[in-house]
């Protein structure tokens, strides 16, 4: 019976029974081991087209065949509602004549460089609001309301400053995403645990070291959609900006040929232009910001397959 009891030894402690099994400590070994690794199964193709590619395609097709449907009904004259086949038509006569990618480059470039300029700008603001008390009481509640202002209203001003440019564009840009950029990443700081910044300081990791190696890291997720919501305000901005001023000096953009089919009373431009504009919008995203967000996500555990 003393073979099969814990034994206390001089000092009090208890021992493990002599006759453990060591097969039994090894399979309870690996099983932990199990439990702590993560198992990565490779995606088949065939899932991942039925998952990924299926539901959005499935999602235009039925929005062709009800507003095929619209035209067949006459809901609206046809100078107010163009068929699907009206604008595929616009979009073979502007690729023929070498226009279409001219007018989706002449937005991405400007709304891609802005962006970048808005990146620069918001990224030490946000850290400077986050981790300075007066400089956040001083400008954080100006921040949040550029952030809420619609940036259709920084265009008549910016036009009256800075001319019909690309200066004027750019300037647009920057007053609609600085804000959103800076806080986004004013709330990831915000929501990161206290231990990581005393561990942080504990190392030596202040200042400018802190802010590298401490801050950023742990705020990544929520600065990473600030990102999104960033560039979201950069391509509104700039829709806004081309809409409103014109000139021969800007060239023709996205938002400038919507204008030019208003002006044209030309409903096949006019849904050519928002098209263009959506897919542009869908495509940075795709491409970009939901790529990056899923390795943040991933690196944190917080999404194993997706």
């Amino acid at each position: 019976m003393a073979s099969t009891e814990k034994a206390a030894d001089a000092s009090g402690r208890t021992t493990a029974p002599q006759d453990q099994d060591p097969d039994d400590l090894a399979g309870l070994e690996a099983g932990l081991d199990a439990l702590d690794s993560t198992q990565t199964v490779r995606t088949p193709l065939s899932q991942t087209l039925l998952r990924k590619v299926l539901p959005p395609v499935t999602a235009v097709a039925l929005v062709l065949v009800v507003w095929q449907i619209l035209v067949w009904a006459e809901v609206a004259p046809p100078y107010k509602l163009a068929s699907p086949s009206d604008v595929w038509g616009e979009v073979r006569a502007a690729w023929l004549q070498g226009t279409l990618l001219d007018y989706i480059w002449t937005s991405v470039s400007r709304g891609l460089l802005g962006f970048l300029l808005a990146l620069a700008i918001g990224t030490p603001l946000g850290l400077l609001v986050a981790r300075v008390s007066f400089v956040r009481a001083a400008i954080g509640p100006i921040l949040s309301g550029l952030q809420s202002l619609p940036s259709v209203a920084w265009v008549p001003p910016a036009v009256i400053w800075l001319g019909l440019n690309d200066s004027m564009m750019f300037a647009v840009i920057l007053l609609g995403a600085v804000p959103s950029i800076a806080n986004g990443l004013v709330a990831g700081i915000d929501q990161i645990p206290p231990l990581f910044l005393r561990a942080g300081r504990t190392l030596g990791a202040t200042g400018l070291r802190g802010a590298r190696y401490i801050v950023m890291p742990a705020a990544l997720p929520g600065y990473v959609a600030g990102l999104k919501q960033g560039w979201a305000f950069s391509w509104r901005s700039l829709m806004a900006a081309e809409i409103i001023a014109s000139s021969p000096d800007l060239g023709v953009g996205l938002g400038q040929l919507l204008e030019n089919g208003r002006n044209n009373s030309s409903m096949p431009q006019v849904f050519l232009a928002i098209l263009l504009i959506l897919c542009v919008g869908i495509a940075i995203d795709l491409l970009i910001f939901s790529p990056l967000e899923r390795r943040v996500l991933r690196g944190r555990g917080l999404l194993v397959s997706r």
